[in-house]
C-alpha cells in the first residue's frame, strides 16, 4: 500500500502544473470581464413614450421596476431632455442629428417625401426643407456603422415584415393600435431615410422584435447597436384598454421585466455591453386638436438650436421636455449624473463610442457627450436582477 501511495503522490505532483494551467485557462475563458474592450462595443437602446422625468423616476412613479429596481443597477441621467414634440422628430434626431420640420413634428401620418430647398446640407449638416423621408444625401448612424463594418439592427415589436413602411405619398396604416398590430411606423426612425429604405440594408437590419432572442444567443449574432422599439402598448404610449392592460407607464413597466433580463444576461452584454433606456418626449396634452401649453413640457437644454426648418421644436417651446435616461453596463458605476444631455448628446456619445464622425446637430459646438465616467469603469460590474 505504501508503494502505491508513493506512486500516486508522484503522479499527482507531475500532473499538478498541468491541472493548474488548465484551470487558469478555463477560468479566464469563463470570466465575462476577460479581455474586455476599453469601451462598450454592444449597445442596446430601448425607447419608451411620452413621460416626464418626475412621473417616471419620482417617488410616486407607477413604474417601480424601472424607477427603483433598475435605477439601483445603473447611472441615472437626471437632466436628459427630448428635442421636440411629437414623437417622430425625436426618433429621427437620435439616429441622424436632423432637427424637426413641420411634417416630422406632426408624426408624418402621410408618408411624404422630403422636399429639399437646396441640393446640399447647410453648414450644420441640416437638410433644408420639409417632409418625412429624407433624401439619400442625409445619412444616419446606421450608415456610418456599416461604412466602418460595424453591425446594427432595429427591432420593432409587431412589425409584420422586415423594413415595413407605407408607400411614398400614402397614408400610414399604423397610426392606432389594432387587434392585428400595435406597431407604429413613427416609432421606427430607420424608415424615414432614403439612405436606408432604398437599399437591401433595410430589409436585412430593420426587423421584427421576434428576432431579438435568437440574435442575443451569442456574441457573434448580436449587433453592435440594437435599437429596440416596443409596440404602442408596451412602450407606454397608449392608455389602458382591452388591447393594453394597465396602459401608459404601468404597461411599459410590466413589459420591461420580460425584455431587460434577456439583454443583461446575453453573452454580448456580459462581455462588453451597455443598455440605455430613455423616452422619446416628455408630457404633452392635446385638447380639441391643439397642444395645451400649460400642460406640456417643451423645455430644452444644451443650447438646442430652434431651426432651420421650424421656429419651435417643442411646438409651444424650444424642446421636448425633461425625460431622463438610464444607463446600465459593466462599465458604469450606479449613481446619478446631473449634467444636461439631450437626444443629440446621445447620438454624439454613440458616435464617439464607435469612433464615428458627428452628424447634424450632434456636431453642435459645445454639445457634451455623456460623461467619460460612463465608459471608463471597467470591472465596475453592475448587479443584474432577474
Amino acid at each position: 500500500m505504501k508503494h502505491c501511495a508513493r506512486i500516486y503522490t508522484a503522479i499527482m505532483l507531475l500532473a499538478l502544473p498541468i491541472l493548474l494551467t488548465c484551470y487558469s485557462a478555463g477560468a479566464l475563458a469563463q470570466s465575462p470581464s476577460s479581455a474586455r474592450p476599453a469601451r462598450p462595443q454592444h449597445v442596446f437602446i430601448i425607447v419608451l413614450e411620452n413621460e416626464g422625468f418626475d412621473t417616471t423616476f419620482g417617488p410616486n412613479s407607477p413604474a417601480p421596476y424601472l424607477s427603483r429596481e433598475l435605477t439601483k443597477q445603473g447611472l441615472l441621467l437626471t437632466q436628459y431632455y427630448a428635442i421636440g414634440h411629437f414623437s417622430l422628430d425625436n426618433y429621427i434626431a437620435m439616429i441622424s442629428g436632423q432637427a424637426p420640420n413641420a411634417y416630422t413634428q406632426n408624426d408624418c401620418f402621410t408618408y411624404y417625401d422630403f422636399k429639399p430647398l437646396t441640393a446640399s446640407l447647410d453648414p450644420d449638416g441640416q437638410a433644408l426643407g420639409a417632409g418625412c423621408v429624407y433624401p439619400e444625401s442625409v445619412i444616419t448612424l446606421a450608415n456610418q456603422m456599416e461604412a466602418k463594418h460595424l453591425t446594427w439592427k432595429g427591432y420593432m415589436e409587431d412589425m409584420d415584415t422586415n423594413c415595413e413602411h407605407p408607400a411614398l405619398g400614402q397614408p400610414d396604416g399604423h397610426i392606432h393600435a389594432t387587434e392585428q398590430s400595435q406597431y407604429a411606423t413613427r416609432h421606427n426612425p430607420f424608415v424615414y431615410f432614403h439612405s436606408i429604405i432604398d437599399h437591401p440594408t433595410c430589409a436585412e437590419h430593420v426587423v421584427p422584435m421576434t428576432q431579438l432572442s435568437n440574435d442575443l444567443s451569442s456574441v457573434a449574432t448580436t449587433p453592435n447597436l440594437a435599437f429596440i422599439t416596443p409596440n404602442v402598448c408596451h412602450d407606454g404610449h397608449d392608455r389602458a384598454s382591452k388591447l393594453c392592460a394597465g396602459g401608459h407607464l404601468i404597461a411599459a413597466d410590466r413589459f420591461l421585466p420580460t425584455l431587460v433580463p434577456k439583454i443583461l444576461h446575453s453573452p454580448a452584454y456580459q462581455h462588453d455591453g451597455m443598455l440605455i433606456i430613455t423616452f422619446d418626449e416628455a408630457d404633452i396634452e392635446i385638447k380639441d386638436g391643439e397642444v395645451v401649453p400649460e400642460k406640456t413640457d417643451a423645455s430644452a437644454c444644451c443650447n438646442e438650436p430652434s431651426g432651420p426648418n421650424t421656429v419651435a421644436p417643442g411646438r409651444t417651446g424650444p424642446g421636448g421636455g425633461r425625460i431622463g435616461a438610464l444607463i446600465i453596463s459593466p462599465y458604469v458605476r450606479p449613481g446619478r449624473d446631473n449634467q444636461p444631455y439631450n437626444h443629440y448628446s446621445l447620438l454624439r456619445s454613440l458616435e464617439d463610442l464607435f469612433g464615428l464622425d458627428h452628424l447634424g446637430y450632434a456636431a453642435q459646438p459645445g454639445l457634451k457627450p455623456f460623461s467619460a465616467d460612463v465608459y471608463s469603469q471597467p470591472g465596475a460590474d453592475a448587479h443584474i436582477s432577474n
